[in-house]
């Protein structure tokens, strides 16, 4: 089921708020348990089968977090019950998402017939797995108490906030909320201005780039150099509103409920060296990778050989999360190598003038983009074929107006993209010095963005979520 959805909007939200917060209204436990039925409705919505991983995959890490709490003093049983935990989880996560491309390579090397292996991926696996293994390890580590009650630790796992897509939330977050949470009046408010405004950036950004991004990507023969960067551009500006528009939604909505997410996205358009943008992108994955594999692996605090192998398994690892694909081992150790360079020349620790953090932000973001074109296409010949047009080689000329005819559509929204990945609204805002006036704004504009965002979701069927893929 997808946040962006009458289904959602009209009959799944308002039901399970109306249970909540009447007929269930100052009884934790059965509002607990309610949320988690609820959660596991809204996974089955689409494939019902796959609801029987999550189940297996919060029984048994329940189970493994009872062995580490029991066992925290040896330390050497703990040690092995740890490493079974993240051998189960990796090994449900590889059967589902790689075994077929493994199986698939394995036949291509050896020049074998296909061998029609597909097994199917269940949506956000590797959102929930990374979850489940949050829990056991932050208890092993004593940041988060044992769930002696199976459900507590079902509804973690599978809160349907951030089930499909994230963010992340690491247990130690939330670990005192799911018993002792206090929901608000302001927090609901609050929650619910968050949600429309993830919302508006989906339906009324994201999808719009959607369409010229999947255009020039089904048509690369046919692209000019322009169009190519149009089609880029649009898929730059896609994946950064469809996918922070989801974790303002996931944020959104766990506030009204009384959870209080961490923050996933930071304006990482506006970075000025890469690793800047990965402080500021996916925050929730960034933090994953480097609080439960960077630092134990030694962190930056080693000599240089033993720093360049730490980041390159994170981020091998990290373009490997995101698929089954050549492309993403070639996204993830691209930005090895500059993140690796970044960090072996000081880069991103220096400072620089008007001129210097100009020039730096073009080269961050030229490699953004380009790193987005490796992540979207289809192959990596797809890739090369496409970057290689956006520089001129193969391209169809400076312009192909047949092709590009309704470009200047786009235009408006490219002009809101820029204003909205940036914290220009926000500053705007923070110079209104007058409480209510910028209450009342702020109301009425997100009266508008809800008017608007369910008027395109009823009009539209065009309504995909990337890392739904994930």
């Amino acid at each position: 089921m997808l946040f962006s959805s009458s289904v959602f909007i009209v009959y799944f939200l308002p039901i399970v708020l109306l249970v909540y917060y009447g007929i269930l209204k100052n009884k934790r436990q059965l509002q607990n348990v309610f949320l988690l039925i609820a959660s596991l409705i809204f996974y089955a919505w689409g494939e019902p089968v796959f609801v029987l991983v999550m189940l297996l995959s919060i029984a048994a890490n329940w189970f493994f977090g009872l062995l580490v709490d029991k066992n925290r003093k040896k330390i050497g049983i703990s040690k092995i019950i740890i490493g079974a935990c993240v051998v189960f989880n990796l090994a449900v996560l590889y059967i589902f998402k790689y075994l077929t491309f493994s199986i698939n390579t394995i036949t291509d090397i050896v020049n074998l017939p296909p061998s029609g292996i597909n097994i199917a991926l269940p949506i956000g696996i590797s959102f929930f797995t990374f979850q489940a293994m949050s829990y056991v390890i932050d208890v092993y580590r004593g940041d988060g108490q044992a769930q002696k009650n199976v459900l507590n630790v079902g509804l973690y796992i599978s809160l349907f906030p951030q089930l499909i897509a994230g963010p992340i939330v690491r247990y130690e977050t939330v670990a005192d909320q799911i018993n002792n949470r206090v929901e608000t009046a302001d927090d609901f408010y609050d929650g619910f201005s968050r949600f429309v405004i993830g919302m508006a950036k989906k339906v009324l950004l994201a999808n719009t780039f959607a369409i010229f991004a999947d255009e020039a990507f089904a048509n690369i023969n046919n692209l000019s150099i322009s169009l190519s960067w149009v089609g880029a551009l649009s898929y730059t500006f896609q994946i950064f509103f469809d996918f922070s528009g989801y974790s303002d939604m996931a944020i959104g909505l766990g506030r009204m409920f009384g959870f209080h997410f961490l923050e996933n996205f930071n304006y990482p358009y506006i970075s000025r060296s890469i690793t800047e943008f990965w402080r500021r992108w996916h925050i929730s994955l960034g933090t994953w990778f480097r609080d439960y594999l960077y630092i134990p692996l030694g962190g930056s605090r080693v000599k240089k050989p033993r720093l360049i192998f730490n980041l390159f398994v994170v981020w091998m690892l990290t373009g490997i999360w995101h698929g089954a694909n050549w492309t993403f081992f070639v996204w993830g150790f691209m930005y090895f190598v500059l993140i690796g360079t970044e960090k072996l020349i000081g880069f991103d620790k220096k400072k620089f003038g008007l001129a210097g953090n100009i020039l730096s932000w073009i080269y961050t973001m030229l490699f953004v983009v380009i790193g987005w074109i490796i992540f979207r296409a289809d192959s990596l010949y797809q890739a090369f074929d496409y970057i290689k047009i956006m520089f001129g080689l193969g391209s169809k000329g400076i312009c192909n107006m047949q092709f590009g005819q309704n470009i200047q559509s786009l235009w408006i929204h490219l002009i809101f993209a820029v204003i909205f990945s940036t914290p220009v609204a926000r500053i705007v805002g923070e110079k209104i010095k007058d409480v209510k006036t910028l209450q009342i704004l702020r109301s009425i504009g997100i009266i508008i963005l809800f008017v608007l965002s369910f008027a395109s979701i009823i009009s539209s069927a065009h309504n995909p979520f990337i890392y739904f893929n994930f």
